[in-house]
């Protein structure tokens, strides 16, 4: 999760550096307050970070891959890398939910569920400022109606984060082009109890 939190936040920096559009650079911030988030869990339990301090790159090989392929992917167009945004948030939020149900450690379970509040928070983000411009994000990870729950929902705030949940954001569905800027003041911080009930969440799981 160190790493994984490390490659969102490395991406959309890398993306604001090259499309400017404000919401990789509040994203990306918000990004490293959750890998600082997961460094006190290091610190707590005496756990050494061997996660390379330089932007792009991972200890993790499989991390650096995907980081790879999707910096790629998000060069060819701002879309695309709205796109990468999107994907990139559905699978935060199924590793924490996995990773949730494999701890009992309370430390650990607060800080995944703010930084899964936070996901969700930028999985909105993403797909609204791609529906505001005509594309629609088709769920690659997630189950079209788990999906369409936190998308639909109300952006979130965290427990001990005024910032949305350790996020910032806002979003519907997707979008294309650059008609429409992200505004990170678009955060109305409702409270929201929880997301996605017991229906089936992911592709191909439950």
């Amino acid at each position: 999760m160190r790493e994984e939190e490390k490659l969102a936040g490395d991406l959309y920096q890398a993306f604001y550096g090259l499309y400017d559009w404000r919401i990789f650079g509040n994203i990306s911030r918000s990004e490293s307050t959750h890998v600082a988030a997961v460094l006190r869990l290091f610190d707590l339990f005496g756990i050494e970070d061997s996660t390379p301090d330089e932007v792009g790159v991972f200890a993790n090989a499989d991390i650096q891959k995907l980081y790879e392929d999707l910096k790629t992917s998000g060069e060819v167009s701002l879309v695309e890398a709205l796109k990468v945004g999107a994907y990139v948030e559905e699978l935060d939020i199924l590793d924490l939910e996995e990773r949730l149900e494999a701890t009992s450690n309370a430390d650990i379970q607060l800080v995944y569920e703010n930084l899964l509040r936070g996901s969700r928070n930028h999985l909105r983000a993403f797909t609204r400022v791609l529906a505001q411009n005509d594309v629609y994000y088709q769920p690659l990870l997630l189950s079209d109606d788990y999906f369409n729950e936190i998308v639909e929902g109300a952006m979130e705030r965290g427990s001990q984060n005024g910032n949305c949940a350790l996020g910032y954001g806002y979003a519907n569905r997707n979008g294309n082009n650059n008609r429409a800027q992200y505004n990170s003041e678009d955060c109305e911080g409702n409270p929201q109890n929880g997301v996605g009930g017991q229906q089936k969440r992911y592709r191909g799981g439950n």
